[in-house]
This record gives C-alpha cells, sequence and structure tokens, in this order.
C-alpha cells in the first residue's frame, strides 16, 4: 500500500472512530466558546485547589475531615466526604496529572454529554468505586470479588474513576467502540499486573456505567426497528 493510500485509510478510521465527537466538540465550543467549559474549569481548580491545600499547614487534616474517604469509615460518613473526595488528588503524586485528566476528559464531556450528565456519570463512578470497596473488604480476599482486608484503611480518593466512567460513556455516546475498547483493555490489563484498590474501582466504575448502555441497546434497535418499518412505503391494495 502507498503512503498516499495509508494516509487516506487512517483519516477513514480517525473519521469512523472520532468524527462524530468531533463535530459535538466543535459545535459547542462555536457555540458558546469557553462558556461552555465552566464545570470543567471549576473541577481543575478544585483538584489542584485541594492539592495545595494538603500540603499546608493544617491543611491536610481539613482535607481529610472533608474529603478523604476510607472503606473503614461508617457508610454516612463515606457518603457524606464521597463528593469532594473527587476532587482531592493523591498527595503523594504529581498533581498536574490529575488535573490534566480531570481538563481534558471532564472538557470532553461537558462539551459532548452536556453539564448534568458529566456530573451524574462522574459521581456513578466514583460512588460505585466507594461502594465496591466497602463490599470487597467486607468480603475479604477469599471471595471472587474481594479485597485484602488492609484496604480498609487505604486512602480512597482522586478523580481516577470519575475519569474512566466518563470516557467509556462519551466512547459509547458516540460509537468510538476502539477507545471504549482500549481504555477498558488498559484497565483490565492494569489489574491483572498490578491488582490494587484503585485499579478494582475503575472496573466497578466501567461496570456502572456500561450496564445501563447495554440495557439501552434492545430499546435502541427497537426504535430503528420501528423508524426503518414506518418509512418503508406500503403496497397499494
Amino acid at each position: 500500500m502507498r503512503h498516499s493510500q495509508l494516509q487516506a485509510a487512517l483519516r477513514s478510521a480517525l473519521s469512523v472512530e472520532w468524527g462524530g465527537l468531533y463535530l459535538a466538540v466543535r459545535e459547542s465550543l462555536a457555540r458558546e466558546r469557553l462558556a461552555a467549559l465552566r464545570m470543567t474549569f471549576a473541577a481543575t481548580a478544585a483538584v489542584l485547589g485541594f492539592q495545595l491545600l494538603q500540603h499546608a499547614a493544617g491543611g491536610a487534616v481539613l482535607v481529610e475531615r472533608v474529603g478523604v474517604v476510607r472503606a473503614a469509615l461508617p457508610l454516612w460518613e463515606s457518603l457524606a466526604r464521597t463528593p469532594l473526595s473527587l476532587f482531592v488528588p493523591a498527595p503523594d503524586l504529581p498533581a498536574w496529572g490529575a488535573a490534566a485528566q480531570v481538563f481534558v476528559v471532564f472538557g470532553i464531556a461537558e462539551l459532548t454529554l452536556g453539564r448534568r450528565s458529566t456530573l451524574l456519570v462522574a459521581y456513578a463512578g466514583t460512588l460505585a468505586g466507594t461502594l465496591y470497596a466497602r463490599q470487597g473488604v467486607r468480603q475479604g480476599p477469599a471471595a471472587l470479588f474481594g479485597l485484602p482486608w488492609e484496604d480498609a484503611w487505604v486512602r480512597d480518593t482522586g478523580p481516577s474513576a470519575a475519569v474512566v466512567a466518563l470516557a467509556v460513556a462519551v466512547a459509547w455516546r458516540y460509537r468510538a467502540w476502539v477507545t471504549g475498547g482500549v481504555v477498558t483493555g488498559a484497565m483490565v490489563l492494569e489489574e491483572l499486573l498490578f491488582p490494587n484498590l484503585a485499579g478494582a474501582e475503575h472496573l466497578a466504575a466501567i461496570f456502572v456505567v456500561s450496564v445501563p448502555a447495554l440495557c439501552m441497546v434492545p430499546l435502541e434497535r427497537g426504535c430503528s426497528s420501528a423508524v426503518a418499518c414506518r418509512a418503508v412505503p406500503r403496497a397499494p391494495r
């Protein structure tokens, strides 16, 4: 295959995979410009703000009380802290990585899914990870999806579960099957090679987003069939 043919094939593949997503992003930015990313800017600022706060004098205690979740905490306390825990990055990892993830993925989701749906998916993914961690620790390491008991005291914060959930949701919405498959496959591979609480929660986030989407497939097919049937002209009697 010649170089020009290879380029044409690559452009065609990219258009199939990301064409709809690109058009949706471009349309939203053209319509509202940077105002379309208000939530994304706020979320990114929250990640950076919590990072600065937890490294300031006395700030770590405040962050612990309002935004740090652990499976060992009472359920009501974990649920109360979960909304802010999404924006609390790990103190021993570079905050720019978490902020970049939030800016890119939240930004694309806000432009394509809308602000409310983005928040719903992000918190659904985060909450799924939080609740799974509690159940997994309760079952113990001997169970199929159980977790080591020491994970009850692992700090369970950060935007990664929300980012993974949003990436899969956007890929599903715009039929970017390769992208969604790569994200899911990478999370499965990560958990197989380096099993840890974060990796298990990423899979829980993917699960909670994928199940409703899979349940919608029969409905979408039914609607498509109904539209097609109505579009076919009837033979004259």
